[in-house]
């Protein structure tokens, strides 16, 4: 039986009360300054610590009032005790939630800090998210003196009937978890498909891969289709790489004056513009007899796949005034045409080969030609 409500339990109540929650704003004080400071350091983990206090410490003073508050007033028995289950569950779901978000945040900078890029792998930290929330949901059953193992056998049959319905679901969240694991693909990797489909992985979630292409389209792409799939991956094992260009110059060519003037421009490329490899050694490599000149590769050290088509812009461009500026001859196509005098039976058939620097000679009257070509090829 409990006594009576008087002003003085009222009086003590509205302290207890107050006192938690100036207890509450002087905490969320201090934590704040301690983030600042915390900040500054360079082990991590303090932002850690700090971030869980400035969540928690603020709600578990208040809850400390208000529990005071409750034990100061004449309650039966009861009413005491469902004050202080709802007090626990309030602590408590505070207590996950700052878990489950402290965790999730530090799965993302792992992630983020392996890929070594601005990216994201949504699929750890939902992940990780569930497992916390589900583990401190079950935490709180526990505690309220509800049973959770009606609950555990429920989700055990369940979810097989669960993962029947949900199959390809399933099969793309544990071929997002194979492809991350394994490091094949990484958010920030630029990769090509063999479907033809290329671009930096944006994201990596439960179910499909987001890949940005280079005009600023997404690509949403399933993830256990990206597992069976052949694919490139330009940033593997390392982001830099070479491109090569090919060229060609005339038979007359001085091929060691070509070579070197070839190379000096390369360190030009390589050393001025943004992007390139400035400690690339310059590669020229000579390979065919053409038809009309003499062709060669050049390689080019990038530092990114998508860097490759401004350092092969600006090489192209400094060469060919280099060469011009050099007296080098880069040979148009050509080819010398021989046409057969017919013998009025047949008709007369050019050689399948055409001109580009010229034009053939016109046929006479009859579709015959007016003279016989001086050359053959």
């Amino acid at each position: 039986m409990t006594r009576d409500l008087t002003l003085h339990d009222v009086i003590a109540a509205g302290i207890a009360v107050a006192a938690g929650l100036a207890a509450a704003l002087v905490l969320r004080v201090i934590l704040r300054w301690l983030a600042e400071r915390a900040r500054r350091t360079r082990w991590s983990g303090d932002d850690v610590i700090v971030d869980v206090l400035r969540t928690l410490a603020p709600w578990a003073a208040v809850a400390a009032g208000v529990a005071a508050a409750a034990a100061a007033l004449p309650l039966s028995r009861q009413v005491g005790h469902t004050v202080n289950q709802v007090l626990t569950a309030v602590v408590m779901l505070t207590a996950t939630f700052t878990a489950a978000r402290v965790v999730s945040g530090l799965v993302r900078t792992v992630t983020q800090s392996r890929s070594g890029v601005a990216g994201s792998a949504t699929i750890f930290v939902n992940i990780t998210r569930i497992t916390v929330l589900a583990m401190g949901f079950l935490v709180l059953l526990e505690t309220l003196g509800i049973s959770i193992a009606p609950l555990l056998t429920a989700l055990g049959v369940g979810g097989l009937a669960i993962a029947l319905a949900m199959r390809d679901t399933l099969a793309n969240l544990f071929a997002g978890v194979h492809i991350l694991v394994s490091k094949t693909v990484q958010p920030g990797d630029y990769i090509r498909l063999s479907s033809g489909e290329e671009g930096y992985v944006v994201d990596i979630n439960w179910r499909n891969t987001v890949v940005e292409e280079l005009s600023n389209n997404l690509v949403i792409i399933p993830n256990a289709q990206l597992a069976g799939t052949n694919m490139t991956n330009f940033s593997r094992p390392e982001q830099q790489l070479t491109v090569t260009v090919q060229a060609g110059v005339g038979y007359d060519s001085d091929l060691e004056h070509v070579e070197q003037v070839t190379n000096e421009v390369v360190e030009s490329v390589m050393r001025d513009i943004n992007g390139a490899v400035p400690d690339h050694e310059p590669a020229v490599r000579f390979h065919t007899f053409g038809d009309s000149r003499i062709g060669f590769t050049v390689i080019l050290g990038v530092g990114e796949y998508s860097d490759k088509y401004r350092i092969k812009h600006e090489f192209i461009k400094r060469l060919h005034q280099r060469y011009r500026a050099e007296g080098i001859r880069i040979p148009a196509p050509a080819r010398t045409v021989a046409l057969q005098q017919g013998d009025g039976t047949e008709p007369v058939i050019p050689h399948p080969r055409t001109s580009s620097s010229g034009s053939a000679s016109s046929a006479g009257a009859g579709g015959r030609p007016a003279s016989r070509a001086a050359s053959r090829p």
